[in-house]
């Protein structure tokens, strides 16, 4: 009896061992990312078994939610300084990687010559003009030294309209709320926003590169540690890279 009694408990610890190991990976995510983000939790599930969730928003939200005790295990930021943050407040347990390099486009579904370059924020039927929150989303604080770079930013200011992040910006911009927006590459380039309106990139040497870390964070580390250890893994990963090409990111 009390060898059929101890085999219970050892199966019923095997089960819960196994339950907590099939939990699936909480993944915050920047909102430049979401559209790719399904491709590389579809790949990550298909090459690992491990589900991983993500939560989208701005890096600047989810680095507050964060330090608020939200339970996230892995930070995929949009730049290194919040995730940089993290890892110097003890909340993260390694420094942040580069995963990505992204790109700033303009994106507008009305019929501008976008030809002009940044001159086409300037024309008179262009009303409104959609960005990132600059304190909350790195995005928008790159729109916003884009247009110093190019002495523009007095002109267009009375027309500029922040969205709380790049998924807001998106919304604005498809549903035509504002003419024309800066957003990310990787958001033009989705197959769900193919052959919708017109874009841009902003050159490159107008705005400070956006490289984007990811990093393991303290609560993953201690309640889903190998599955973010994985994680991290797949994002160097051959697979993870040729999704993240296919969306416009430049790779470290």
């Amino acid at each position: 009896m009390k060898l059929l009694n101890a085999l219970f408990v050892s199966l019923l610890l095997t089960n819960s061992i196994n339950v907590l190991a099939a939990e699936p990976l909480a993944v915050a995510v920047a909102a430049n990312v979401k559209f790719v983000f399904d491709e590389l939790r579809d790949e990550f599930k298909k090459s690992t078994g491990i589900e991983a969730n993500g939560m989208f928003a701005s890096s600047g939200k989810i680095n507050a939610q964060i330090k608020s005790g939200a339970p996230f295990d892995v930070f995929m930021s949009a730049d290194m300084e919040f995730p940089e943050s993290l890892y110097k407040e003890g909340l993260a347990v390694a420094p942040p990687q580069v995963y990505a390099r992204g790109v700033l486009v303009l994106w507008t579904l009305h019929p501008y010559d976008m030809s002009q370059g940044m001159k086409v924020l300037t024309n008179t039927d262009v009303k409104k003009i959609a960005m990132a929150n600059p304190k909350l989303a790195p995005y928008g604080r790159e729109a916003i030294r884009a247009l110093d770079f190019y002495k523009l930013r007095a002109t267009v200011e009375p027309k500029l309209i922040y969205g709380e992040s790049i998924g807001q910006v998106n919304q604005y911009i498809d549903t035509r709320a504002v003419e024309i927006g800066f957003t990310a590459k990787s958001v033009v380039l989705a197959p769900q926003m193919q052959g919708r309106g017109k874009w841009l990139e902003v050159p490159k040497d107008s705005y400070r590169p956006i490289d984007q870390g990811i990093v393991i964070l303290k609560h993953g580390a201690e309640t889903n540690a190998d599955s973010a250890k994985r994680f991290m893994e797949f994002m160097t990963s051959p697979k993870a890279r040729t999704i993240l090409e296919k969306f416009g990111y430049i790779l470290p």
